[in-house]
């Protein structure tokens, strides 16, 4: 009987049916067809993982931004810890000085009491040149009013006081931000037409309280309208507002959704580490863009603020504290995404690659055997150790993205703690690994 053929049951009309041999030619058709639906595969498989990767690369600058601004405005410590540097900047306390000055100044009627003066002289029957004397008291008293008004507004905003008023009202008003991108008329910071102004009436409380104990009795009298200052002036802060609610909205889920893109760009490829090698340099790449993004726009902020309105080195000091934040999150990632790509990198067949690895193995050996010959073996733990080498590198490396994602607003600093640690874990594993006695080498050997 030809082993190649295997009879079948019989049907109803008794015939036998036999299953047909392929033959040779059969068998090589069939093996190009199916190499041909595998490449087929693999194309649309790479083909699907790029568009996957375009994607998560076009929202990844739009989701550090929106995820930055929610976390801005939702969390009032954060926000605090966002504006509350704004009040030690030296730039912008002298802006809040001069401003406060002039306005106290401007409310002190040193012309009243220079007539008043002067009245009640030539009602005294003071001679002439005596009168005259008290007309032209106007403007040294001016200045002299000017001068104590400033030290003592000077002595207010350079001490903690104006640091801790400063933090309270935004504390209180923490919903600041929101305001002024939604234009509403509350909080510190609020957006008036294409302005953006900040609320200083609690610091001018301080002040009038400060200049009545000093003996200005009217300094009591300064009203508590126009206590604003203007930020700055922009044709563009409707577009602003716009922009930025759509990205407070998005704020929340557009992260995960980017993070989810780029993973499912990676499992799609059929060449995972490469696929994640490409991923994390696209992503460094878009970090970079982001960083000279926002150097660009200071430079748009600043030119576009009159001088007149608030001094260059005050406004970059807002644009830099407001900011600052944004930046540590971009740095962070971009660090993040060029050890990512480095990781990838060390474990392909690249010759340099193979080179770390071979004077890694080389250098945790000879430390295991410095162990050994200390007397100290790592037994079955480090048989197990050996044996599942790839499974416990993968778990340490879970474990820091892990604790990354959980870390509160990661930092540079942050990141190289957790690699570092990390890579500790990793050579101390290793070294354990390669501890194991001459014993169980051989029984190694034996199993395999």
């Amino acid at each position: 009987m030809n082993p190649a053929e295997t009879p079948d049951s019989p049907d109803s009309g008794g015939t036998p049916h036999q299953k047909h041999a392929m033959t040779a030619e059969e068998r090589a058709e069939y093996e190009r067809l199916r190499r041909h639906a595998a490449v087929r595969h693999r194309r649309v498989r790479r083909a699907g993982s790029s568009v996957l990767l375009l994607l998560a690369l076009l929202l990844a600058p739009l989701a550090v931004v929106a995820a930055w601004v929610q976390d801005t405005v939702s969390d009032t410590d954060r926000y605090v810890e966002t504006v509350a540097p704004l009040a030690s900047e030296p730039p912008v306390q002298e802006v809040v000085i001069n401003r406060l000055t002039d306005r106290v100044v401007e409310n002190v009627d040193v012309k009243a009491v220079t007539d008043s003066l002067t009245r009640a002289l030539q009602d005294a029957g003071a001679p002439p040149r005596v009168v005259e004397g008290a007309e032209s008291l106007e403007e040294p008293l001016r200045n002299a009013v000017r001068t104590v008004v400033d030290r003592t507004v000077t002595r207010v905003i350079t001490s903690d006081v104006f640091q801790q008023v400063w933090e309270g009202a935004n504390r209180r008003s923490h919903a600041a931000v929101v305001n002024m991108l939604t234009g509403d008329r509350q909080g510190a910071l609020r957006a008036e037409g294409d302005t953006v102004q900040l609320d200083v009436g609690a610091v001018v409380e301080q002040v009038r309280e400060r200049l009545v104990d000093a003996g200005f009795d009217k300094a009591a009298a300064i009203p508590d309208t126009d206590r604003t200052i203007t930020l700055f002036q922009t044709e563009e802060l409707g577009k602003a507002q716009d922009t930025m609610r759509l990205l407070d909205i998005l704020g929340t889920w557009l992260p995960a959704l980017t993070v989810a893109l780029a993973a499912l760009a990676v499992w799609t490829n059929p060449a995972h580490r490469v696929m994640l090698m490409i991923t994390a340099t696209g992503v460094g790449v878009m970090m970079v863009v982001l960083l000279v993004a926002l150097a660009v726009l200071r430079r748009v902020y600043l030119d576009s603020v009159p001088p007149a309105a608030l001094p260059t080195d005050a406004a970059a000091a807002i644009y830099d504290t407001f900011v600052r934040f944004l930046r540590d999150s971009t740095r962070t990632l971009l660090i993040v995404s060029v050890i990512t790509a480095l990781v990838a990198y060390l474990y392909g067949p690249g010759r340099p690659a193979r080179a770390v690895r071979t004077v890694a193995d080389r250098a945790t050996t000879a430390a295991g055997r410095g162990l050994r010959r200390a007397g100290v073996r790592t037994g079955s733990t480090g048989r197990w150790l050996a044996g599942h080498r790839a499974w416990i590198t993968g778990g340490v490396i879970a474990a820091g993205a892990l604790v990354l994602v959980l870390w509160n607003h990661p930092t540079v600093g942050a990141v190289a703690l957790v690699l570092g640690i990390a890579l500790a874990v990793l050579i101390v594993l290793a070294i354990l690994a390669a501890a194991t006695g001459p014993a169980d080498r051989a029984e190694q050997r034996a199993a395999l």
